[in-house]
């Protein structure tokens, strides 16, 4: 008798033991599932029975299970590539264009209960921005002002979401591509504008070298022994280029001789 008693009191209390272990596990497995962390650029939007209660973190924070749902909120700077458009500009060019919206989070709690998917609606908004601002510019202004451009999108698209608790940081226009025959023009334009910039060249040259010229031939003018001496060095050049003999006629030389010699004589009476 007193061997069966021991026995049953060994028995409750093993399964004492095991219900009290029992217990345990599923007080640690609830408080594992009710402690929560997020990361310093993180923050977790929480809903108690559906209710907003708010945004938590960084760190550690507690909520209850089942009941409590919280979404992860990202706060660095996301870059959407917003795929090629192929926009008609306000000359009626058609160009196909592409860009890069940077933006971040300002506002957790508005990206989630503002919006269903704030990156996706992000990347149609700068899509249509997009399309908007270049349908409104010139093909020039496209390729010469893109920086105004920039700026114009960003503005725009951060007005736009700033309802979202969303920050545009920089809106970039990342490539222009043009039609072939559009191209070809460009390139005949361009090709006629160096043609008459070269042009204009020459006709400066020929001008200056003319009125260069006409100063030289005053001097040789007032001096005409330096005509002689400009003969002669000019004589030297080409025998130095062909290594040639040159038989020069002199009777200029003398006539230049004699005049100046008679226009010395006439300066000193």
């Amino acid at each position: 008798m007193f061997m069966w008693l021991m026995e049953q009191l060994r028995i409750s209390i093993g399964t004492e033991i095991l219900g009290i272990a029992f217990l345990v596990i599923i007080v640690l497995i609830i408080i594992g599932s009710s402690i929560k962390m997020v990361y310093e650029y993180e923050r977790a939007v929480i809903f108690r029975l559906g209710r907003l209660l708010g945004a938590k973190g960084p760190g550690l924070f507690l909520r209850i299970p089942i009941v409590d749902r919280f979404v992860k909120v990202d706060l660095r700077v996301v870059t959407i590539d917003v795929p090629k458009q192929r926009i008609v500009t306000k000359d009626n060019v058609t160009v196909d264009v592409d860009a890069v919206i940077y933006y971040r989070v300002m506002d957790p709690v508005k990206a989630v209960t503002a919006v269903e998917n704030y990156i996706y609606a992000t990347s149609l908004l700068g899509q249509t921005v997009l399309r908007d601002v270049i349908g409104q510019s010139e093909l020039d202004e496209l390729l010469t002002r893109r920086e105004e451009l920039n700026k114009r999108l960003t503005q725009i698209l951060d007005v736009l979401t700033d309802p979202w608790g969303i920050k545009v940081t920089a809106v970039s226009i990342k490539d222009v591509s043009l039609p072939e025959s559009m191209l070809r023009a460009m390139a005949k334009q361009a090709e006629a504008e160096r043609e008459r910039r070269s042009r204009v060249i020459i006709a400066e040259g020929e001008l200056q070298a003319s009125k260069i010229m006409a100063e030289a031939a005053k001097a040789y003018q007032e001096q005409p022994v330096a005509l002689r001496l400009r003969e002669l060095q000019t004589l030297i050049d080409i025998a130095r280029e062909r290594n040639l003999v040159i038989i020069a006629p002199q009777a200029l030389g003398e006539m230049a001789t004699l005049i100046g010699t008679a226009s010395k004589i006439s300066e000193k009476r």
